[in-house]
């Protein structure tokens, strides 16, 4: 079994089309100490490839401003998840191009990639704040605050 980037879940190469089926296996999808992916049920566990996330966020809705805002995700698998200290959303920049891939925490230790179109929404929400003599740019959520990038100031 494979989930794609995208967030497309394969089973012999083939894409699984019953969304009802790809819930119930993501409900039983855990993340070993070593980074390793596993459907485990309790009568046995089998190693799954994931190429970036197994999740997606797929929408995003705002409530509040300020440090009282809180933001909500749903991913492709119907989950919703609140970002704050328990799930944090974390920026990686491509190494050569810079190009942000924009996570945020589902559960134990699984992610989910923020879709394109959810992180530009995000980017609408940011503010600038001191931090350490820099200024960064970022988003509150829950009461934590979540850099989204540099903005080279001081």
């Amino acid at each position: 079994m494979r989930i794609a980037r995208n967030g497309t879940w394969f089973y012999g190469g083939s894409p699984i089309r019953r969304q009802s089926l790809v819930k119930l296996f993501a409900t039983v999808l855990k993340r070993d100490e070593s980074g390793d992916f596993w459907l485990e049920t309790p009568a046995e566990a089998c190693r799954i490839t994931v190429e970036d996330a197994p999740f997606v966020a797929v929408e995003m809705s705002a409530a509040g401003s300020g440090r009282d805002q809180t933001l909500i995700f749903r991913t492709n698998v119907d989950e919703n998840v609140m970002a704050g200290p328990d799930h944090p959303i974390r920026v990686v920049l491509a190494p050569g191009t810079a190009e942000p891939s924009p996570y945020v925490r589902v559960r134990d230790g699984l992610e989910a990639l923020i879709a394109r179109a959810v992180f530009y929404d995000l980017v609408e929400l940011g503010v600038e704040q001191a931090r350490d003599g820099e200024t960064v740019f970022g988003v509150w959520s829950g009461g934590a605050f979540f850099v989204l990038g540099e903005t080279g100031r001081r």
